[in-house]
Order: C-alpha cells, then sequence, then structure tokens
C-alpha cells in the first residue's frame, strides 16, 4: 500500500507530494496512486529525491514510452532520452514564454518529468497554468465564438535555432526545419481523454494563426485568449529546490520557465512520455467491450 500524499499548492492547479523515495524501486501501486494525482492537480512536486538517470527513465517508462532523443537540447552523457537543460551566462534560457510542449506536432506529448540538479540562489521559479480553468472561466459568448475554430501552430520560438548566421534573404535551414518539423492544427478547445474536461488549447509559445480568419482578426482573438490564461487564479508558481522533481500532463497545462537568474546557473535533467499508457489501455478496453456487446445483440 502506498504511503503517498498530497498537499494542494492552490485551489486550481499544483500539489507536493511526500511518502515516496525513488532511489528504491515503486511497486504498481505507487505509480498507479501517483498518475491518480497528476490527472487531480495537473502538476505535481517531489522535493529532496536521489533520481538517477536510469530510475528517471524508469520513472517515464512506468506512464509511456519515452520520447527520442531531442533535435536541438542536448542530452546526459550515456542517456539520450534524458534531456539536459543547463543555462548560465555563455547559454541563457531560452523556455521564458507560455508554452505547451512541441504542439506544431499532430500529437504532442503526454507529459515530463523534470529533475533539479543545480539550481540558482534566487530565481528560476517556473509557473504553470491550468487550461482548463482558463476555458471554463471564458464568458459564455467568446465560448460560442471558438467552439468548431482550429488554429496552426508551428516552430514559433524555436526558429531562432535556425537563423543563426544566415545571411540576409536567405532562411536555408528555416526552410530545412520546417520541413522537418512542419506544423499542426489543433481545435482551440480540446476535452482530455480521461476526464473529458475542456481544454482552451491555444499558447503564445506555438500558436500562430486561426484558420479561416485574416491574419489581423487572428491576432486580435489570439491576443485576447493569451491575455485572459495570463491570470493569476489559474496559475501556480513554483520555487525549485535541488534534488526535485515535477511532472506536468501537457495535454491541459502550460507553464513558463522564468530566465531572471543570470548570472547563476540552473541545470535539470528531462524526460518526455509520449503517450500515456492507461489512457490508451481503457480505450481499448471500452472498444472491446463495445464490440463485444455489439456481437451479442447480433
Amino acid at each position: 500500500m502506498t504511503r503517498l500524499k498530497a498537499y494542494g499548492l492552490t485551489p486550481t492547479i499544483g500539489a507536493e507530494l511526500t511518502g515516496l523515495d525513488f532511489s528504491e524501486p515503486l511497486s504498481q501501486a505507487n505509480y498507479d496512486a501517483v498518475y491518480d494525482a497528476l490527472i487531480e492537480h495537473q502538476v505535481i512536486f517531489f522535493r529532496d529525491q536521489h533520481l538517477t538517470p536510469e530510475a528517471h527513465l524508469n520513472f517515464v517508462k512506468s506512464f509511456g514510452e519515452p520520447e527520442p532523443p531531442h533535435p536541438v537540447y542536448p542530452h546526459v552523457e550515456g542517456y539520450a532520452q534524458v534531456m539536459l537543460l543547463e543555462n548560465g551566462p555563455e547559454n541563457p534560457p531560452d523556455t521564458d514564454v507560455w508554452h505547451t510542449d512541441v504542439t506544431f506536432r499532430a500529437d504532442p506529448p503526454f507529459a515530463s518529468i523534470l529533475y533539479s540538479r543545480v539550481i540558482p540562489p534566487v530565481g528560476g521559479d517556473t509557473l504553470w497554468t491550468n487550461l482548463t480553468a482558463a476555458y471554463v472561466a471564458l464568458p459564455d459568448g467568446i465560448k460560442a465564438d471558438i467552439a468548431e475554430l482550429r488554429a496552426v501552430h508551428d516552430l514559433s520560438d524555436f526558429r531562432n535555432n535556425f537563423t543563426v548566421g544566415e545571411p540576409d534573404g536567405a532562411a536555408t535551414r528555416l526552410n530545412e526545419a520546417h520541413q522537418r518539423f512542419g506544423s499542426a492544427i489543433h481545435p482551440l478547445v480540446k476535452h482530455h481523454p480521461v476526464t473529458d474536461n475542456p481544454i482552451l488549447f491555444v499558447n503564445p509559445g506555438f500558436t500562430v494563426h486561426v484558420v479561416g480568419m485574416t491574419s489581423a482578426a487572428s491576432r486580435r482573438l489570439l491576443s485576447y485568449l493569451f491575455d485572459h490564461m495570463n491570470q493569476p487564479e489559474f496559475q501556480v508558481r513554483f520555487k525549485w529546490t535541488e534534488n526535485t522533481i515535477a511532472m506536468w500532463d501537457n495535454r491541459c497545462t502550460m507553464h513558463f520557465a522564468i530566465g531572471d537568474y543570470l548570472p547563476h546557473r540552473r541545470k535539470m535533467h528531462r524526460v518526455t512520455v509520449i503517450n500515456d499508457r492507461r489512457a490508451e489501455n481503457r480505450a481499448e478496453m471500452t472498444e472491446g467491450s463495445k464490440h463485444t456487446s455489439s456481437l451479442s445483440s447480433g
């Protein structure tokens, strides 16, 4: 039986969890309890943990498939799927914008698990926003207006990685990046695959255009939505300490890593979970029961 306890950080999002030691093997009951806490709180934290890269990957694999090595960021030596996020004066942070991870993909990942190794003495907090709470708080008229709309998500700020050193008039590496990574079109309103809660699925980091609108009208609508989403009532702000684990549900949150700590350093390990194995298994069981029911009735 798990000893896990959750302590909510705000009424809307976030909880610190105690009762687990990640330096020891965890039971299936432990993993299931962590998953349930994640679904309830959207982002969860475990302080004072000693997580090796191998244990980090094993933790990820209890929820789904780890993401392949990142095309831009480096990885921990010997562990290609453990991303190394290390920032300081010579390598300033570049994730200080509200975003939901890689929504320019057709099927963005389920979750990420981030582990803090070096934390600056001040600054370096991370914020998360509850995108269901943001949707629920919209005026009814806006909900009706956006109900059937879709938006284009593309590389956005990642363009910077492919334009360094390019001469004026040329965009060879950027064009190659667009060919490689492409864009995706997502509904402005999605539903969570587990809870079925509505989600306002746009983010300033990657959402660039509302389909069917002029550029001017699209900018006005997206600016309104981004301003609406950026309210503290929907957010949790987390102050890191070293050896802390954070796990968030990427399907219903966006986050902002504050880059206010230079000239100090910040070093994190991160692994992304592509798929939600539990949700997939439940969906397969549901489809199987429907199929059995149809055969029986036939």
